[in-house]
């Protein structure tokens, strides 16, 4: 059976910490809906479809997959490099080094990078949530 945050682990904290699943809720979603609508030199995209990858991506590091989602997609838009850095910065945050950083998307800004960072430790931490609720 899914277990997800919208539909169950959401509704469940705020039973447990009144206001606690709004306020992580609001965080989650300024997060992920965060964009600037620009990758490296190319303005106006829509990047919903790479924050979603990386979102669902890190969710699957962590064993939690979705049915209705086409994890095909994820294979598409990251490359190896960011890839293994997501799963390194994920799972075992004290072996990131710069060179994996730079490794990958080099002709893309720091902005971008830190965001991507966003993502991931955000996914993380809700991926995290569901399994201790």
């Amino acid at each position: 059976q899914d277990y997800t945050w919208e539909d169950h682990g959401f509704s469940l904290i705020n039973r447990l910490y009144p206001d606690v699943g709004q306020l992580l809720d609001e965080k989650f979603q300024v997060v992920y809906n965060l964009t600037y609508n620009t990758i490296a030199m190319h303005c106006g995209v829509d990047t919903s479809m790479l924050r979603r990858a990386i979102w669902n991506y890190v969710h699957c590091v962590f064993g939690i997959r979705y049915d209705d989602y086409d994890y095909g997609e994820v294979n598409q838009l990251l490359e190896r490099n960011l890839k293994i850095y997501i799963k390194t910065v994920a799972c075992y945050p004290e072996k990131t080094t710069k060179q994996m950083y730079t490794q990958f998307w080099r002709h893309f800004k720091h902005s971008e990078k830190v965001h991507i960072n966003l993502l991931l430790l955000e996914a993380r931490m809700q991926a995290a949530l569901l399994y201790a609720l």
